[in-house]
């Protein structure tokens, strides 16, 4: 009977062995065990656990699949002060809402005025859509996280937000380089103006912006959203699922795509930021060569408004995608965030109408006439 209970004894020792040994192929995990009853539990960090049932005096092995469910992504909040979450909805909800009325009201001037029915104003209209949509996809969400529960995003809702947002703001930059080459032309060969800029071309340069933000922004989402994600909620530090603080959760060597991240943003920030330089360069020296000083100043304040949106875009989003990345800067990130999500979509319509005469006056024709009819 003795020799019998020795045997099971080291059957058993040798059966714990080589299960200890067979969970420690591949990398060290750290380990955890409990039990319940006549059950123990192994398990280990990453979720995949082995249990042990004794059923008198019989072991069996059975392996315990990951219970924590799919990957989900939570927002940093602001403030976890009541009061100042209030406000700081308040505040976004009102520039959200200036976003909106200012750039619906130049799509509507525009396609309402026969006046207003060129190339620039053609493609100011395109620009204010763009910025409609752009917060659109941002803005709702965050709002429902500053005052609601922590609500988590699937991951597919991440993909899909980042996706969009990626694609919007790339258009957005590419529309920008456009309307550069618009006022080149405008200043530079004003005589050839109609000639050159037919409607024709200005769908085309919309639509080959928008099909080029749509290819970038696929090839960049669909290589992060194939890395791992360790755990089950992830916490990004951000208000937004932005490619910087995605790319920190991720369990796996991020290298090669934060090299691919470099590439795509030098393709919409330095590429189209080279071609705005080099138009302003011609469109300075035909200014300078005006004779009267009345049209120069004219000249000039055409550009002004086109050059303060470039900088504020170009130069705040280049400090969030062409810098090294590293966890303190995300917080960073985040701040800069703010100014190309609510800054320059509230400038381009405040901008635009506020320096431009003929948006003026197309508005005051509007609301006189609406006026007017309702008074009857």
């Amino acid at each position: 009977m003795k020799t019998k209970k020795k045997l099971q004894k080291s059957k058993l020792q040798i059966d714990d062995g080589s299960l200890d040994e067979s969970c420690r192929g591949g990398r060290r995990r750290k380990s955890h065990s409990g039990s319940f009853g006549n059950v123990e539990l192994k398990g280990f960090a990453d979720g995949v656990g082995v249990e042990v049932e004794k059923k008198g005096d019989v072991f069996s092995r059975s392996p315990v699949l990951n219970q924590s469910g799919p990957t989900e992504f939570v927002f940093r909040v602001f403030t976890t002060v009541p009061e100042f979450q209030v406000l700081l909805f308040l505040l976004f909800l009102f520039l959200y809402l200036m976003i909106l009325c200012g750039n619906t009201a130049i799509i509507w001037v525009v396609c309402t005025h026969t006046s207003l029915r060129t190339a620039m104003y053609f493609f100011l209209s395109n620009l204010s859509f763009i910025e409609i949509s752009y917060t659109t996809v941002v803005v709702p969400l965050m709002l429902s996280n500053i005052l609601g529960a922590w609500k988590p995003i699937p991951l597919a809702g991440c993909g899909a937000q980042m996706f969009f947002f990626l694609t919007l703001g790339a258009a957005d930059c590419f529309l920008l380089a456009i309307m550069a080459y618009d006022r080149y032309v405008t200043i530079c060969h004003p005589l050839h103006y109609t000639l050159i800029m037919t409607q024709k071309l200005c769908v085309q340069m919309v639509a080959s912006a928008l099909g080029l933000a749509l290819f970038l922004s696929l090839q960049l989402t669909s290589l992060i959203f194939t890395l791992p994600f360790c755990g089950h909620h992830q916490e990004i530090n951000h208000f937004l699922c932005d490619v910087p603080p995605v790319l920190q959760l991720a369990c796996a060597d991020i290298h090669v795509h934060q090299a691919v991240l470099y590439v795509v943003s030098i393709l919409v920030l330095t590429v189209p930021f080279l071609l705005i330089c080099v138009s302003y360069v011609f469109i300075t020296s035909a200014i300078l060569r005006i004779p009267s000083a009345e049209g120069r100043r004219r000249a000039f304040s055409t550009c002004s408004s086109h050059l303060t949106v470039v900088l504020l875009q170009y130069g705040f989003c280049a400090l969030v995608y062409l810098h090294p990345q590293s966890r303190s800067s995300v917080d960073e990130d985040r701040q800069f965030a703010l100014v190309y999500t609510f800054v320059t979509p509230l400038l381009n319509p405040l901008i635009y109408t506020l320096r431009n005469k003929d948006v003026k006056g197309a508005l005051k024709k509007a609301i006189g006439i609406k006026g007017t009819v309702e008074t009857l």
